[in-house]
């Protein structure tokens, strides 16, 4: 038998050893706590390419776990203070579209808050309704009750649910006109009443400001109070 044969034997070996002791202490898992001097006996591969016994690289795992378990601490209460802070956000803008005596001033409130404090690069309502008050409606918020875009957004409006993601580029330009082409990702916030329904769309030019799998609980309270503040202004059809 040449040297390699006996070498290659010899490693076979030693695996078989291995497993056999690993198949052991899978059978009696208090071994190593019944024989604790063992644990500074057995030496075990180290990251620094020395070996340590089998008591610090435990300490050194466990080090490990507790530092990630930190950091992922960390994380949920930045993630938490940051929802604290939108939701007061929110609130503060519902409170100042209340506040609002007609629906262009509602509108102002909406375009402007959406924009300032949250960042926005481009807002718009469509209202798939008829207005009560034509004159009161000085911007392109409706769309008229018969529009053929309504089909774009009749699924979202029916299911009373925001979608958020890339949209088509019918919706785009539907919603945002020429600079449409410039909106990466929008979430679309369903409107809704006695027979009318409507689009908010916010748009960024990050693709990743708006993704599919985001939450939107917020957003669709906010459709909410926005379909009951416009409620008056629109006739039932």
């Amino acid at each position: 038998m040449n040297d390699e044969a006996k070498k290659a034997r010899a490693e076979a070996e030693t695996d078989t050893e291995a497993e056999t002791v690993a198949d052991y202490l899978r059978r009696h898992p208090r071994f190593l706590s019944e024989h604790p001097e063992l644990l500074t006996l057995i030496d075990v591969p180290h990251s620094t390419g020395q070996a340590v016994s089998l008591v610090e690289r435990q300490v050194s795992m466990l080090r490990h776990k507790n530092e990630l378990a930190r950091q992922r601490l960390r994380e949920l209460i930045d993630i938490a203070r940051q929802n604290e802070e939108l939701a007061r956000r929110m609130h503060q803008l519902a409170l100042s579209l209340m506040d609002a005596a007609e629906p262009k001033d509602i509108f102002a409130t909406l375009y402007g808050n959406l924009r300032e404090d949250f960042h926005t690069d481009m807002v718009a309502v469509r209202l798939f309704a008829e207005p009560a008050f034509v004159d009161t409606f000085a911007g392109e918020e409706f769309a008229g009750k018969e529009a053929n875009e309504y089909a774009l957004f009749r699924s979202i409006v029916e299911r009373r649910t925001p979608l958020s993601g890339i949209l088509k580029r019918q919706q785009q330009v539907f919603l945002f006109g020429d600079e449409g082409d410039q909106i990466a990702s929008a979430v679309m916030v369903p409107l809704y009443g006695p027979g009318w329904g409507g689009i908010l769309a916010i748009g960024s030019r990050d693709s990743e400001r708006f993704q599919a799998a985001m939450g939107t609980d917020l957003l669709a309270n906010l459709g909410e109070v926005l379909s009951f503040i416009l409620k008056p202004w629109i006739k039932e059809s």
